[in-house]
């Protein structure tokens, strides 16, 4: 995780940037797929996700709001559940809205600053499910690729974000055709394909949703700038093709449009679309913690600009009280807020009748990943609350990184990598207390002592190895190395959880 320090912005080029070796492959003859999207529209939808997703899951801020409630666009008529499962559940959908959340249209400014262009959308590009136990302990947003291959009600397979715009055109022309009024028919269509959204997610992942939120394409734009920007940091330097925009490696703080185009960008990136959500998650995370530090929490100012941001972005269902609902969140730390990705089969496939490109998800795989992830599952869910920073004090070349990279794999988040003297002679776990992940690290690293140090955090673990480690990644080790592969290469349940507790921003493509 070595990074490159400054906070100086990423630079966004006026032109666009041809590249034949990052250019995305020819699409096949056939519909417009995932290989095919507009200049100014792909990856929109999420834009604005961003910021309801980090005010949900940091929602206690809004108590200092008393007027909040009656300032949010409220919707009826979702049938959404009411599960007695010991947590709210929250759909997020992404919209490419050239209006605000009260149907007012953004100013001619305003769109220029979101590159916003004329295309409108109907699908919807991004898709996020987050639950929130009834206690507020925590936090888990799982994102669901746009392009998932999934069975939606009245449709039959198809990819998930079509099952909303393919619903509501269809209730659309219905309506019209029965004599309804443009207006009255727009209504009916709105509400079918969200309606619909909510049942195929539901269908996928076995949770029942409870609340649901939709948010436009400006509250992305107007929350960064209520925090005055937020920090990211990229392994390597990167460049899109399709917009100009260009990126350097290491840390470096964003704002307005270079914010956004960071957060769009999926060509030139290794695995596209997945390591554009790992990007979102990843800031994110680096919005929260910034949400959560006291100096947001106890600026006035930027507590109204907060309130600004999801009065005219969010929409949500008439039956949410989120007074309520943000009290109930009043002791969340960054810690416990985790973002991931549904597991998926195949990234690059294709539809049963071969006419579109598709990300192939297995129902049974998400079901299992799903509960295991909301549900505290055991082996990864605890693991990702820790942070661990890797410290080689013996003479073995790169053990650090490999052991880093053994540790990513069984779910643990990557800290810092380091080579240095040690007053140890074995290798040992520095923790804050001696907790379950301290252990669990110990047991991992093939049975370490684990001492106390109260100066460190209590998420993050420090694993000293010396030249007596034996463990796992270790010279004398000759076990299989086929699952080593770095974290960033692997998807859904195969990536630890993205957590908005770290040490600075988790480093992505």
């Amino acid at each position: 995780m070595a990074a490159e320090s400054g906070a100086a912005d990423s630079v966004v080029a006026d032109s666009a940037v041809t590249d034949s070796a990052t250019a995305p492959p020819p699409a096949r003859t056939g519909p417009r797929g995932r290989g095919w999207l507009g200049r100014s529209a792909w990856g929109r939808g999420f834009i604005a996700l961003v910021s309801a997703a980090v005010l949900l899951c940091t929602g206690y801020a809004w108590n200092s709001m008393n007027n909040l409630q009656g300032k949010i666009n409220q919707i009826s008529g979702l049938g959404l559940g009411d599960a007695e499962d010991g947590a709210t559940d929250i759909l997020l959908v992404g919209t490419d809205s050239r209006t605000d959340a009260k149907g007012n249209p953004l100013s001619e400014e305003e769109q220029r600053m979101l590159r916003a262009g004329n295309e409108v959308a109907t699908n919807t590009d991004t898709i996020l499910l987050i639950r929130i136990p009834n206690d507020g302990s925590s936090a888990t947003a799982i994102s669901i690729p746009r392009d998932s291959y999934v069975k939606a009600p009245g449709i039959g397979m198809t990819k998930i974000n079509a099952a909303y715009g393919a619903t509501r055109e269809r209730t659309r022309v219905d309506a019209v055709n029965s004599g309804k009024t443009e207006k009255q028919a727009e209504a009916a269509g709105v509400l079918a394909g969200r309606k619909a959204l909510i049942d195929t997610v539901a269908g996928l992942t076995g949770v029942r949703v409870d609340h649901y939120a939709e948010v436009g394409l400006l509250g992305f734009a107007l929350l960064t700038k209520a925090v005055g920007g937020v920090e990211v940091c990229l392994k390597e330097a990167s460049a899109d093709p399709v917009t100009g925009a260009k990126f350097r490696a290491g840390r470096q703080t964003l704002s307005g449009p270079r914010a956004l185009s960071f957060v769009r960008q999926r060509h030139g990136l290794p695995r596209g679309d997945l390591d554009r959500i790992t990007r979102q998650q990843a800031y994110m995370a680096s919005l929260t913690q910034k949400i959560l530090s006291a100096k947001t929490l106890t600026d006035p100012a930027k507590l109204t600009d907060l309130e600004e941001a999801v009065s005219r972005s969010v929409v949500i269902d008439d039956d949410w009280d989120i007074l309520s609902f943000a009290e109930q969140l009043r002791d969340l730390s960054g810690g416990k807020v985790k973002f991931a990705t549904i597991p998926v089969v195949d990234e690059q496939g294709w539809s049963d009748d071969g006419e579109q490109s598709v990300v192939r998800v297995d129902p049974d795989a998400v079901k299992k990943f799903t509960d295991g992830l909301l549900n505290g599952g055991k082996r990864q869910g605890e693991r990702s609350d820790y942070t661990v920073d890797v410290v080689n004090a013996g003479t073995v070349d790169g053990l650090a990184s490999n052991v880093a990279n053994i540790l990513t794999n069984k779910g643990f988040q990557a800290g810092r990598t380091s080579t240095e003297p040690a007053d140890v002679r074995d290798s040992v776990v520095y923790a804050h207390e001696d907790n379950e992940g301290a252990r669990m690290l110990a047991r991992d690293l093939g049975g370490a002592r684990v001492l106390l140090d109260p100066n460190i955090d209590a998420h993050r673990l420090r694993a000293v190895l010396t030249n007596t480690y034996a463990g796992p990644g270790s010279f004398s080790d000759t076990g299989s190395q086929e699952d080593n592969r770095p974290a960033s290469e692997r998807v859904g349940n195969n990536r630890p959880p993205i957590t908005a507790g770290t040490d600075g921003p988790t480093c992505v493509n």
